[in-house]
């Protein structure tokens, strides 16, 4: 007897709609992660992208618990002296709500090139609703 192992040929890829509202930030963005990755399926390879679709809605109603709104910030830099870039999440969360998730997703994500592929498998939309209803989303609570 062999130990089945998950490739791109054999994984049928199914789609998930999650409903952030309501629900904290970053435990929206574990069920995700986790969907993305694959580690949801029985037959789960490390080494293999072997995840599913995730589409994630109203992502403008997620919340962040104790002070997060007020002292979490998302910097980057441009490359350039003095390029510190710092938004302030409230800000984040008032203007791109969208963006906030996909770095909570991103950042729980591996970082080499299957989590690059897996991250372009998540369609985040800040309302109720999305345009992939003809996939046919499982919805997950």
């Amino acid at each position: 007897m062999s130990t089945f192992m998950a490739n791109a040929q054999n994984i049928e890829r199914k789609w998930y709609v999650i409903d952030a509202a309501g629900q904290p930030l970053g435990r929206t963005a574990v069920k995700a992660a986790n969907i993305l990755r694959g580690k949801h399926r029985p037959e789960f390879t490390p080494h293999a992208d072997c995840g599913e679709f995730v589409i994630i809605i109203n992502a403008d109603k997620a919340v962040l618990t104790g002070k997060k709104l007020e002292q979490k910030y998302y910097r980057h830099h441009s490359g350039y002296i003095g390029g510190l870039k710092e938004v302030q999440y409230k800000t984040l969360m008032a203007t791109r709500p969208e963006k906030a998730m996909e770095l909570a997703v991103k950042g729980m994500l591996p970082h080499n090139s299957i989590g690059a592929k897996s991250f372009t498998r998540l369609h985040v939309y800040a309302g109720a609703e999305h345009k992939q209803q003809a996939q046919q989303p499982i919805a997950i609570d």
